[in-house]
Order: structure tokens, then sequence, then C-alpha cells
């Protein structure tokens, strides 16, 4: 008997397509995934929608096959070579508000949105651990940061004037699973981490698959709130440095600076100064409401992920 049907945002990304995947395994569940582009490996038994987020078609869409939970996970993480903060903007806050006007239209029920500790924004501030009721402070000088805030300012108002739309939020640490490959780990391929001069820098890690359990998990609870998802514990950066087997390069924080905004100046990069704060004051998530309200216990540590992902790309380089 079925008694959901999910439509899953950015459902070729690689988070959307894990959770995609493990719908697929669910013969309560039907499926409707939706993308800006056609799937490369189209799954039995799903209903593939091709839209922009920002498009009227959303709201056909939902329409069209009425879900009662809509997982978004539609959003820029790494932009492109050719991206702009307006473009960036547009598809990230422009396409949630899209995706919300749709769901109230047409009665979706609950809506479980991907947020990212980066909306507590990287500030010298930061309290060791920071918990789901401390400040949401994205910093407008860094474009995701700032837009996770704007998304979740919008959220919040609508919690208060759409009540009946249930809200899950969840602040999603750094995500690492057996393949991942991004902006983080491209940190760790370099011959030596870079590390400012005071700063240990520290990550929470949680495993991809802790972060698709999470979501399916609240698929079917009756929870509701803004939990923070992570592993257990924090590495710094020259913990990181040691467990791969490589010294840091330790810089002050303006002489980095200086150099991003030269490198950026000098289109070496597409990163500026803004990095700085990025790396020195790193949000530490907290993850026992996650825990001991939602009722969600991820099953792998931040080191525990760490060592994964470490294994499995040594494995790939030899």
């Amino acid at each position: 008997m079925i008694t959901h049907r999910v439509l899953v945002t950015g459902s070729s990304g690689y988070l959307g397509s894990q959770v995609v995947a493990k719908l697929t395994q669910r013969s309560d569940i039907v499926t409707i995934a939706l993308d800006l582009r056609e799937p490369s490996l189209r799954l039995p038994g799903v209903i593939y929608e091709v839209a922009d987020i920002r498009s009227t078609q959303v709201d056909a869409i939902v329409a069209k096959h009425r879900p009662d939970v809509v997982v978004h996970l539609a959003s820029i993480v790494t932009p492109g070579k050719g991206s702009n903060r307006e473009f960036e903007y547009s598809v990230d806050v422009e396409g949630t508000r899209n995706l919300l006007e749709a769901c109230v239209r047409h009665a979706v029920r609950r809506v479980i949105v991907s947020s990212s500790g980066a909306a507590y924004g990287y500030h010298p501030d930061n309290p060791p651990w920071l918990t789901e009721s401390d400040p949401v402070r994205g910093n407008q000088s860094f474009a995701y940061s700032w837009h996770k805030r704007l998304v979740e300012e919008m959220l919040a108002d609508y919690r208060q004037q759409q009540p009946q739309l249930e809200q899950i939020v969840f602040r999603i640490g750094t995500i690492l699973g057996e393949t991942t490959k991004n902006q983080i780990t491209d940190l760790f391929e370099k011959p030596r981490l870079l590390a400012i001069r005071g700063s240990d820098s520290p990550f929470v890690f949680i495993h991809d698959q802790d972060v698709v359990g999470a979501i399916l998990h609240g698929i079917d609870s009756e929870k509701t709130g803004v939990f923070n998802v992570a592993g257990d514990g924090k590495l710094g950066i020259h913990e990181i440095a040691a467990r791969l087997g490589k010294r840091c390069l330790v810089l002050p924080a303006g002489v980095l600076q200086a150099a991003l905004w030269l490198l950026k100046k000098l289109h070496l990069t597409q990163y500026g100064p803004e990095q700085l704060d990025f790396l020195r004051y790193r949000p530490v998530l907290d993850n026992r409401r996650l825990k001991e309200e939602f009722g969600y216990i991820p099953k792998l540590s931040s080191a525990e992920v760490f060592e994964l992902w470490r294994t499995a790309h040594r494995k790939s380089k030899a």
C-alpha cells in the first residue's frame, strides 16, 4: 500500500541520486525525481521530471503529482567557472521560494530542506559547538553561506505564516563518502594542507549514507524542526594532515588573505580573500538534538567517516 508520494529536487546530484536510489527500495513510496537535466540513468519505478527550479513548470509538476513530501536538495554548492552571484542567488533563494509557493498552493504536507552548517556563518565568536538555538549569521561575503542564511530566514517566515506546511531543516556538516570529490576533498589532495597560524580549522564530517538515512527518517517521522546533521566529534586540520601522512603549510592570516586576493585578481583561482574565514572559523555542529529529539543516530563519527574516505581514496589511487 502506497503511503507517501515523495518529490526530490536536485535528484541527479551527488546527494539527490543517492536519496532517489534508496527510495526505490521502498514499495510504499512513489518517487518523483526533479532536476534541471535529463538523468544519465533512469531507475525503474521512478517518475522523472525535467525543469529549472526557478520556472513556472515547478508549480505544474507539483500540481500534477500531488506529493505529500518534498525533499529539497537543489542548490549550488560548488559554482562553475561561468557562475556569478546573481545566478547563484536566483537558484538558491528564488528557486526555493518558487518551490515553497508551489508546496503551499498544492497542499504539500511536509518539506525537508538541506541547509548547511554554513548558515551559521564563519565568525571568530562562534561557540566551540553550535546548537540549533544559535543565530543563523551566514556571511554575505561567501555566497553559499549567505544564501543558506536567506533560505533559512525564508523558512522561518513560512513556519509563522504557513504552519500547515511541516518543515524539517537539516544543517548538514561536511559530507564525505567513498567517492566524494568536492572543494573540501580538493584541500586534502594537496601535497601539504593549508593551515592558518593560530587556528585549528576544525571539521565535522557526516557520512553521505547518514544524510540519506536522516532524510528517510524525516519522511517517515512525525517530528519537525531544525537539526544539525553531523557525526560525533571533530577533526582539526593538523590531525587530518597526520592521518593523511602529510604536513601542514602554516601561514599567517594576513599573508594568506593577500595571496588569495592577488590570485583571484589574476584569475588564477575562483576563490578570494573571503575564503580565509571559511578556513579558520569553521562551524562545529553539536548533533545532540538530531539524536535525542529527532531520533536519528549517525552510524559513523567524524573520524570514522574521514577514515572511510581516506581508505577508499587511497585504493582508487593505487
